[in-house]
């Protein structure tokens, strides 16, 4: 039988090097990367792949970019397409692959943009600018927006917005690409929401916080036409301390989707959960040191036997076995150097 093969795309700040995004092929069986190729593009801070996983999009300076993905792995470029706004964040597709959402932390604008049938990026179909003070007169006094994820009807697209501490849940037109307000999920103050993730069946919802360092579970429902949410579950992601400098970053599912994988920075851990698919629940199997600082993203590798943290300050990404049935994680050889990696994602090649 022959084996799967994976590329990882790894998307990084361009501090003295132009090529924002860099390919891996994965060495499935010694939980290694083997470096590929490298995309020229600017400050690559977020990368996603479509759901029919043709295409790839990034962000970067001004604007968004797409991508073919070719049967190697290895990335086309269709076109460059601006968002109207200062350089995102965080963005992804509808689950037709029809549109993409822009999330931007900096002027707190939500963007949507056509996508075409040959994966290329349109026009602006809407822009929501998030409004408000937020609770401190400091980092999150106005709307930061983190993350935009559709729910997978197809009918919310969830807009995590760190600044003013709560999730909007918009009502999605697939005709047209507008967005209008139907729901706010409020979190606690100054608990900064990060990342939002939705459970294989699209019934659990998972909210990562970053400033208090835990992740609400919300069951999902829709009920005559609206929205339903019902917090079912808060975990830890780390215990808060006086004087801590804990913040929590990623939040990824396994390929599987039986574990939910999330980092912390201050203490530099990965925090691994097993997820109950039947009732969402979290359950925690460890927390433990991922040797680099600040791991903005990690992810397990598609067969859940090694993990992958990309450590934003020390320039590096770390390698580790993981045995999820002991709860540990073991050095899986030497770092390797990546400047200010951002962000991960794996891609099955096709036989």
């Amino acid at each position: 039988m022959e084996k799967e093969k994976y590329v990882a795309y790894v998307s990084t700040y361009t501090q003295g090097d132009n090529h924002g995004i860099k390919i891996y092929d994965v060495d499935m069986e010694n939980g290694r990367f083997i470096e590929k190729d490298q995309v020229e593009i600017t400050n690559s801070s977020y990368v996603t792949i479509s759901h029919n996983e043709k295409y790839l999009y990034s962000i970067t300076d001004f604007g968004v970019e797409a991508y073919q993905i070719r049967k190697d792995g290895g990335l086309e470029l269709l076109n460059f397409a601006p968002i109207n706004g200062m350089r995102g964040c965080y963005l992804s597709t509808d689950y037709t692959d029809s549109f993409l959402f822009v999330a931007g932390y900096h002027d707190g604008k939500l963007t949507v943009l056509k996508l075409k049938e040959d994966g290329s990026i349109g026009e602006i179909t809407d822009e929501i600018f998030h409004k408000g003070l937020g609770s401190l007169a400091d980092r999150n006094f106005r709307p930061h927006i983190n993350c935009a994820r559709m729910t997978h009807d197809n009918k919310y697209l969830l807009v995590a917005d760190q600044g003013m501490d709560h999730v909007n849940v918009y009502r999605f037109d697939r005709k047209t690409g507008k967005v209008l307000l139907a729901d706010v999920i409020h979190s606690a103050i100054e608990s900064a929401p990060r990342h939002v993730k939705i459970s294989r069946d699209g019934r659990f919802i998972y909210i990562v916080h970053e400033w208090k360092c835990y992740i609400d579970v919300y069951s999902y429902t829709e009920k005559k036409g609206q929205p339903m949410f019902e917090k079912i579950q808060s975990v830890e992601t780390a215990q808060l301390e006086r004087g801590s400098s804990n913040a929590t970053s990623a939040l990824s599912f396994s390929e599987d989707h039986r574990y939910l994988l999330s980092t912390v920075a201050g203490d530099n851990s990965a925090v691994l959960f097993s997820v109950d698919e039947s009732t969402g629940m979290l359950t925690k199997i460890f927390c433990l040191p991922i040797s680099g600082e600040y791991p903005k993203d990690a992810i397990l590798f598609p067969n859940n036997k090694f993990l992958v943290s990309l450590n934003h300050e020390s320039n590096d990404m770390t390698f580790f076995h993981v045995d999820v049935e002991n709860g540990t994680m073991i050095m899986n050889g030497p770092p390797i150097e990546v400047n200010v990696p951002n962000c991960i994602t794996f891609h099955r090649i096709e036989k």
